[in-house]
């Protein structure tokens, strides 16, 4: 028997892109540090960066 997929909540805005990207050991640290600072996992920083770089070239 197959198990059904439980529903989650639906957003506006679905994350269907995964991305891979390469970094060095110092920039996962401070990724890592990041997270664990702020409570949240590594691609939420990842998204405030890239947010905080397109706000702040927007000004």
């Amino acid at each position: 028997m197959v198990a059904k997929k439980k529903p989650g909540p639906k957003t506006d805005n679905p994350m269907d892109t995964m991305l891979r990207v390469r970094v060095d050991k110092i920039t996962l640290e401070k990724l890592d540090d990041s997270a664990k600072e702020l409570n949240t996992s590594r691609s939420e920083i990842i998204q405030k960066g890239i947010h905080k770089i397109h706000d702040d070239l927007k000004k």
